[in-house]
Order: C-alpha cells, then structure tokens, then sequence
C-alpha cells in the first residue's frame, strides 16, 4: 500500500482524465467506485485523503459535441470546464456517498495558491474540511483560467494543495507506473524505483507526451510536482491506475523522497510557479548564497520584470540557471538604481538610507 494511515496522517490523491473518462468521454464509474472504496478504508484507518480530480473539459467536451476533447481552443476548453464540472462533482458526491463519506468541491486558480494571504485561507479551508471528515475534491477553476494564469495539469496543482493542506504523501495516478530512464516505448527502458533527489540527470529521463492525449500533463510535470512536494516535506509517487483498486494495490510505482521539512513560508516560496522579476548575480554573490548569506545589491548583474517590494523574485546564477527565489526588498526601479553597487552608494543612488539587503536570506529558499 502506498503511503499507509500509520506512516502518513494526510493523503493527496491526483486522478488523470484517461483514468477517469473512457475514450469516448463517459465516466469510468465502476473504476471509480473502487477509487472511492479505497478511500472509505483509508479513511477508517485514520488516514484524511483529498483528490484532485481531472476530468472537467473532458466530460463537459463530450456534453457539448465539442472536437479535440474540447482543447480546439481556449473558449472550448472554459465551455467544457464549465459544463463538464457539474457532472464531475456530482460523480464524486455519488461514489463517496455510497461509502458513507461526503464529498467537497474546491476550485481553484493558480492566483489562489500563489497569493500568500489567498494561499493560507485555502489552507485553512482545507484543514478544517478534512479535520471534518470530508473528502474535499479539488480541480483547477479552467472555467475562467487563461493560458498565461493557470496551472496547466493537475500534477503540480496536487503538489501545491499537499504543501496546502500539510500532507505528508502525494500519489499522482496516471497511465504509467513511475519514471523511466528514457521513453518507456524505447528498447531497453529501465524503470526507476526511487529517487532520493531530483538533479538535471533525472530531469532528463522526463518525456512531456501524454500517452492518452486527454491529459495536459507529462513526465515533465509530474518531476516538477515532485520537487515542489518535496521541498514541502511530502513524498511524491508516480503509479499507474490501470488497476482496479489501486490505492489499496502494491503495484510498482516511483517514490520521489522528501526533503527534510523547510517552514512553511520557505516551502510555500519553493513551491510557487510564477515570479514578478528576475535578478541575475556574480559568482561570488551565488557562493555567498549556498553559505546562507542575504543577497545584496552589490552581487547583482541585471534586473528584469516589473515588481514592487514583496513580490516574489527568481534569482539565477551566471549561467542564467535559477539558483534560489524570494522576495523583493525594493521595487524593481530601486533595484535597477542600486545594482552593482556597495552600500556606501546606495543611499545617494536611492535618495533614502539603503535597506540591509536586496532580498534577505529569511525571506529567501534555495532551489
């Protein structure tokens, strides 16, 4: 059993479209209802488990006639989200039901997850949802997300709602059993049971096609769920549901091991998928970094993006690789006025006594 109640207090269970919807976009009912009983015994063991489920566009897609799964176009995919949402949610209510659990929905965008304040009321929606005993079912709103706004797959929305709710474990069930050291279709493609940290060698075995062509998500977005669950304290498993219970199946899967737990500010930080702005540093200012020094003004190259103080900036290395994100110490015409510059010059470039750093080091996490 993956992530068993004794080891794993709080479940995160993601649930792909090709799991959920058959080709011709009905629901897998009877696949689903053993999801359900799954859960009821999880949840009579102790263990609090909430879903993120795809399958809106899909469903709302076949309602309205619409091509392509309803993914033709933008205005396609919202009109299927919409429609297709009702029939989701009350799938869920039905199969939970009939378990003697009661169902929740929450949808949400990637604006809810990424404001800090918005963030931390979810999170206490969530808490008290499952302290309640309620299975709360969670989609992204596509109903009203745009290209540029918007998580693009359920995987690393899980991941985010896990750092959420304060869930130790995340099983994204998809239609493969974990991670592959290449193209699971290529000869000789060996399948990796456990990674202990994600690095560019494991970031290479990622393939970004969904085998179904219902999904958004690939092997990309399930390592970038991986690494924002795991930054958060929670493992990470990849197992396929093209199994009958399998929540309750000791079938082979990827273990993505956590890291050991940062706050929750910092994790929240690691986690986020947008940044206002970018500062480029020196190579002195990255070591400095790695030995947990703030970033000061002197260290840094080039500014860009528009931002104000508090906003979330990535900061990136010479190399142009994004070493570490945090927040703004100074709006982004302030930062570019004192970039390069010691702090004896900073004062007469900004017309006012310099802050200690340009972001702090409480305020910052390392990627």
């Amino acid at each position: 059993m993956l992530f068993a109640p004794t080891h794993c207090p709080r479940l995160i269970v993601k649930i792909g479209s090709a799991l959920l919807v058959d080709p011709d976009g009905a629901v897998r009912r009877t696949w689903l209802a053993g999801i359900a009983a799954d859960i009821a015994a999880r949840a009579k063991a102790g263990q609090q488990v909430a879903v993120v489920s795809s399958g809106a566009i899909a469903l709302g897609a076949r309602r309205l006639g619409l091509a392509k799964g309803g993914r033709a176009s933008l205005e396609d995919a919202q009109a299927a989200a919409a429609t297709g949402q009702i029939a989701l949610s009350q799938v869920w209510a039905e199969v939970l039901g009939a378990e003697g659990l009661t169902a929740a929905q929450i949808l949400v965008t990637l604006d809810d997850l990424e404001h800090r304040r918005r963030y931390l009321n979810a999170s206490a929606t969530l808490d008290r949802l499952l302290n309640l005993g309620v299975v709360p079912v969670i989609n992204e709103n596509d109903s009203v997300a745009t290209e540029e706004i918007r998580f693009g797959d359920n995987d690393r929305l899980a991941a985010r709602v896990a750092q959420a709710a304060g869930a130790a474990g995340v099983v994204l069930l998809s239609d493969i059993d974990g991670l592959y050291d290449r193209n699971p279709a290529l000869p000789g493609a060996n399948h990796i049971d456990r990674v202990e940290r994600i690095d560019a060698a494991i970031e290479a075995m990622a393939d970004t096609g969904s085998a179904s062509g219902m999904g958004s998500g690939g092997m990309v977005s399930k390592i970038s769920a991986a690494r924002i669950a795991n930054a958060a304290g929670a493992h990470l498993a990849i197992a396929s549901g093209h199994v009958d219970r399998p929540l309750s199946t000791a079938a082979r899967h990827t273990l993505f091991v956590a890291e050991k737990g940062a706050s929750a500010r910092k994790a929240w930080l690691a986690g986020g998928l947008t940044a206002k702005g970018r500062l480029t540093i020196d190579a002195g200012a990255a070591k400095a970094l790695q030995g947990g020094a703030s970033l000061l003004a002197a260290g840094v190259t080039a500014v860009s993006g528009r931002f104000a103080r508090g906003d979330i900036l990535d900061i990136a290395g010479p190399d142009g690789r994004v070493i570490a994100r945090g927040l703004s110490e100074y709006p982004d015409g302030d930062s570019i006025a004192i970039l390069g510059l010691g702090r004896d010059a900073q004062e007469a470039a900004l017309g006012y006594a310099p802050r200690t750093a340009m972001v702090h080091r409480d305020h910052m996490v390392l990627l």
